[in-house]
């Protein structure tokens, strides 16, 4: 008969496998080999789509935060065009910056020199996370400058990146902001000094030079398309700052942003409200017109009790979503950042991507597994 100490050892090593096996899957390789027609389509081209993928599941004990990374493709020496997502950075940024400057407060109202537009720190940031508005961030980068911003991102553990250019705007590249007119009272305004900021130089990653040709002027050029001057902001950054900003206290105080309560409640509150909460038209701008991952390919309205603190960007044919989803009624939470690329003709600017067919309804379902996944996950 054999010891009943060895069988002891052995069923106990065995048990401390499987928990360990159990552990370490990785839910993202089960839910990617969906036979979902939305999930498949992408899967079954993934060189085409340069898809990376990050997921966090959040547990929590005796009042301390426990995050567990599942990754898919990530990988930060391989470019993908950030978009609008690096409009979270700024709104970040230009809080705490504000923090600094004892004249000045969220509400403080003030415009651009040579722009008609008056403006606060509050509106900029609430039409940045509500509907993605372009104007709105380039505001905030003539207050904070490219490389103020970089620097506090870097300075706080959120990295690499690189914001080299405001979006959509004649003066993109442009290293010295404008200044800002700025109303400390009714009678009193105040001009800002131009910032200036270090020229770009080429970033050496993997796959900034995409596709076979591109659009500039009218003309077509067929060769690939450039992207080496480009904002750089990769998923482990996107994801380092979505944590930090959601769950402060996991973090050690010198890594922590330096938002005061007021300013954290309201870019929370303003990361998860919809564009009808702040008066936009909802026959246009729908719920998920900027929350991608779960509702994207609906414009019904999303349940009041699931909130999506999050920041999409679109543009040259990637798609990109940073979000904590957070169900209310459920008792769960998580984390995904993921971006795909959708650009079957590979030429870039002649607006022929497949946002609507492919992209979003990708994010989507990848949001409704996960979903379903936490649904059915035992912690």
């Amino acid at each position: 008969m054999p010891n009943k100490f060895a069988v002891l050892i052995i069923i106990l090593s065995f048990l401390a496998f499987s928990c360990s096996e159990v552990k370490n899957t990785n839910p993202l390789d089960e839910i990617l080999a969906s036979e979902n027609s939305m999930i498949k389509i992408v899967m079954d081209s993934l060189e085409q789509h340069e898809v990376q993928i990050l997921y966090t599941r959040i547990d929590r004990k005796n009042d301390t935060i426990q995050f567990t990374d599942f990754e898919f493709q990530v990988d930060k020496d391989n470019y993908f065009y950030p978009a609008s997502t690096v409009k979270f950075p700024a709104a970040v940024a230009a809080l705490e910056k504000l923090n600094e400057i004892d004249s000045l407060a969220m509400g403080t109202p003030f415009y651009i020199e040579g722009d008609s537009i008056e403006t606060s720190f509050t509106k900029a940031i609430s039409e940045i996370f509500a509907v993605s508005d372009n104007a709105a961030n380039n505001r905030l980068i003539e207050f904070l400058g490219q490389d103020d911003l970089n620097n506090r991102m870097k300075s706080k553990g959120v990295g690499p990146i690189r914001i080299a250019h405001r979006l959509s705007t004649l003066n993109a590249d442009e290293v010295t902001t404008k200044p800002l007119i700025i109303y400390l009272n009714d009678s009193t305004t105040v001009t800002g000094v131009p910032i200036m900021n270090g020229f770009p130089t080429p970033i050496e990653l993997n796959k900034t030079l995409k596709g076979k040709g591109f659009y500039a002027d009218d003309s077509l050029y067929h060769d690939p398309f450039d992207f080496s001057l480009k904002n750089y902001y990769p998923i482990e950054a996107q994801h380092a700052l979505l944590k930090k900003i959601i769950f402060p206290e996991a973090f050690p105080e010198e890594q922590r942003f330096n938002l005061s309560p007021a300013q954290h409640k309201f870019l929370l509150k303003t990361m998860h409200a919809l564009p009808k909460d702040l008066g936009y038209d909802s026959e246009i701008y729908y719920d998920s017109y900027v929350k991608f991952l779960m509702f994207g390919d609906s414009s019904e309205p999303i349940p009041e009790h699931i909130k999506i603190y999050n920041k999409v960007g679109y543009a040259y044919g990637t798609l990109t979503d940073c979000a904590y989803i957070n169900d209310e009624l459920n008792n769960i939470d998580f984390m995904v950042t993921a971006t795909l690329l959708v650009n079957k003709d590979g030429i870039f600017n002649d607006n022929a991507y497949e946002y609507d067919e492919i992209g979003i309804p990708f994010l989507a379902q990848l949001g409704r597994e996960l979903y379903n996944y936490e649904l059915n996950h035992k912690r």
